[in-house]
């Protein structure tokens, strides 16, 4: 992970994530799902491009599994957006990073 991209765990999702002042994106992955490290790249630049204005995390469904019940993850990857405590967005699968930065720019 870069230096930009926080991990997020069922211990301090809340106070990380939910309770953030500024939007977050989560990307909920497995270390042996294929979708997810085709995506971890775009993401980790995402992170860059959006430091100061976005935090960006990660969560392990298998090490965090209570979180991912939580927010109804059935599928990786998911990626969450979440402002004001609220998840405001989703979007399941690897898509385009045009599809995540879209997403972001009407929130910041």
């Amino acid at each position: 992970m870069s230096e930009h991209v926080l991990e997020f765990t069922d211990q301090n999702f809340d106070s990380d994530a939910v309770d953030s002042d500024m939007p977050v994106l989560v990307d909920f992955w497995a270390t042996w799902c294929g979708p997810c490290k085709a995506i971890a790249p775009v993401i980790e630049e995402i992170a860059g491009e959006y430091d100061g204005k976005v935090k960006v995390g990660k969560v392990d469904v298998d090490k965090n599994q209570d979180t991912a019940m939580k927010y109804g993850v059935r599928s990786i990857p998911t990626l969450l957006i979440i402002k004001d405590g609220k998840v405001v967005n989703q979007i399941v699968g690897a898509v385009p990073k045009s599809n995540i930065t879209d997403m972001l720019d009407q929130l910041i």
